[in-house]
């Protein structure tokens, strides 16, 4: 799927709330892998895995030990729960996210910006107070630096644009400085700030393995109520069902947010 096709896929979903049981979740990338040009480049990527998904108003997500018994639950669509006064009806399905497989960027090294990495855990310093002494240090030309333009916290790094050209060329060929941060003299590192931008993108739908959506929950119990009901029904073999390991209730009205950093499950 290209990445055209998906956004046009994320307007359509939008514009049609009623045919689908939630709007479709964004995925955001962090690039950890190596560049390489030419056609023997690497064609997959690997990425911190962070997809929000958005579950709408009397849902249920409901995952198991094992994978075998989310399949037998969603093979029945629809699941009737008796209780004492009233008998509930819900949908079932299975829960898909779409995962990007492969990505195609061009990327551009910027002459007059650096991106500053290296920052030990636990410096105890706010944002502001990381970008200003960052701006200070590397501002002064005894340190090889220069006015700085520009400068935005990045994920573990930072970046700094300066206002002349020149000084982030001298500061890379650098490369190391002990910079005054929290008390102590931390070893950073100055690379070449490079961006990109997204040419190509493929994407794949991907089962969440043991994980079921339960939709369409009337609104006929409270919160712990509805939870017990729904897990005591999904627990029973003679519904296909087995042990629930996580069990997650959004009641009718309300929104709920399911974030997985991980596609096992």
């Amino acid at each position: 799927m290209r990445l055209q096709q998906l956004q046009e896929l994320r307007r359509e979903l939008r514009n049609s709330k009623d045919k689908v049981p939630f709007p479709m979740p964004e995925v955001p990338l962090v690039f950890r892998g190596r560049t390489q040009q030419g056609r023997g480049a690497p064609k997959s990527l690997v990425s911190d895995l962070r997809i929000c998904c958005p579950l709408p108003g009397g849902s249920a997500l409901v995952i198991f030990d094992d994978p075998k018994v989310a399949e037998q639950v969603v093979q029945q669509k629809e699941h009737k729960i008796d209780m004492e006064a009233c008998r509930l009806r819900v949908q079932v399905q299975p829960l898909e996210l779409p995962v990007v497989t492969t990505i195609q960027v061009t990327s551009q090294k910027s002459d007059q910006r650096v991106l500053v990495s290296g920052f030990p855990a636990g410096l105890k310093l706010s944002e502001e107070e990381l970008l200003d002494k960052l701006e200070i240090f590397f501002g002064k030309t005894k340190n090889g630096g220069g006015d700085v333009e520009v400068r935005e916290l990045l994920q573990g790094s930072v970046m700094l644009g300066f206002a002349k050209e020149g000084v982030a060329q001298r500061l890379c060929q650098v490369g190391q400085f002990r910079v005054p941060l929290g008390g102590q003299q931390v070893p950073l590192k100055v690379s070449p700030y490079v961006s990109g931008e997204i040419q190509k993108a493929e994407i794949r739908f991907q089962p969440v393995p043991r994980s079921v959506l339960v939709l369409n929950i009337p609104d006929v119990l409270d919160g712990p109520e509805l939870h017990d009901v729904l897990e005591i029904h999904f627990q029973k073999p003679t519904r296909g069902g087995g042990e629930v390991e996580a069990l997650a209730v959004v009641p009718p009205g309300q929104r709920g947010l399911a974030v997985f950093t991980s596609m096992s499950g």
